[in-house]
């Protein structure tokens, strides 16, 4: 499905803005039980009924591993940056840095090289993002610790791209949505009940963000993740990442009245562009 990877991009670029219509009313990682236990409370039902083939031992600690690094790992770091002060903007160019990381290391973790027209790619969408993010002067970090979860959170989808590349094997979505979630919701919750009041004040603006964050973030866009990192090349996939701080903008601007800067637009352009490139070359 040649959409797949640009539906992806869009669905996962509006979880930022869920997630900024949904923390007015609860705390980051209690947000993020929420949504794991809403998961899971989905996907038993159908794996139930259907009783669909599980993997092997070896692919569920992979699976196990997989829910640790990005489930858990990755989402509270990213909640907790934000929490401690760093700007969407200065967290999104943080984590653009991922898609080099992944092409510096996946010729020796995944065996995939990445050519030179891919590399020139990678860095025109890096500076795009550059663009969008300086359009907002939005860089800032009021305390250290929402830099250091930052760049956690950059290792732990780094990490995960690289082991889905190289371990992840087929396996039917109910059943990898079902481990990875579950995983998730384990790791997390015990976090947050040590470090949050976990109050919630319910609204229709948080079921409006918990919704999506629940049936389209993490249902829909994980498994279209996983899905493409298995068939492809990680430095060609996570190029797609680049398109996510722009997108999320935009998002922002539509869904939330955020107003976007002339330069940002011309950034996203000039991601889109280095997007292009970067999958083409690597599809060479």
């Amino acid at each position: 499905m040649k959409a797949a990877p640009w539906l992806f991009v869009l669905l996962w670029s509006g979880g930022f803005t869920a997630v900024a219509i949904a923390l007015p009313y609860t705390e980051p990682l209690t947000l993020q039980v929420l949504r794991y236990a809403a998961v899971v409370l989905l996907l038993l039902p159908p794996v139930l009924l259907l009783r669909p083939a599980w993997p092997d031992a070896r692919g569920l600690r992979h699976l196990a591993r997989m829910g640790l690094v990005i489930q858990f790992s990755y989402f509270a770091c990213t909640n907790l940056a934000l929490s401690w002060g760093i700007s969407p903007g200065g967290l999104a160019l943080i984590v653009a840095l991922q898609p080099i990381l992944v092409a510096l290391l996946s010729a020796r973790v995944t065996g995939d090289v990445v050519p030179r027209a891919a590399w020139a790619g990678l860095l025109i969408a890096f500076c795009g993002v550059a663009l969008v993010v300086v359009s907002g002067s939005a860089v800032a970090a009021r305390d250290w610790p929402g830099l250091v979860f930052a760049v956690i959170s950059l290792g732990a989808m780094t990490t995960g791209a690289l082991l889905e590349r190289r371990d992840g094997a087929p396996c039917h979505p109910l059943v990898s949505n079902l481990v990875l979630y579950t995983v998730g919701l384990a790791a997390t919750l015990p976090v947050a009940w040590a470090l949050e009041d976990m109050r919630v004040v319910w609204s229709t603006d948080l079921a409006w963000g918990l919704g999506y964050l629940v049936l389209v973030n993490s249902l829909i866009s994980m498994t279209l993740l996983l899905a493409m990192l298995r068939a492809g090349e990680a430095a060609r996939v996570s190029a797609l990442f680049f398109l996510v701080p722009p997108l999320a903008a935009l998002l922002g601007w539509v869904v939330l009245g955020r107003e976007v800067a002339p330069l940002a637009w011309l950034g996203t352009a000039i991601v889109a562009l280095g997007v292009i490139l970067a999958r083409r070359g690597a599809a060479r």
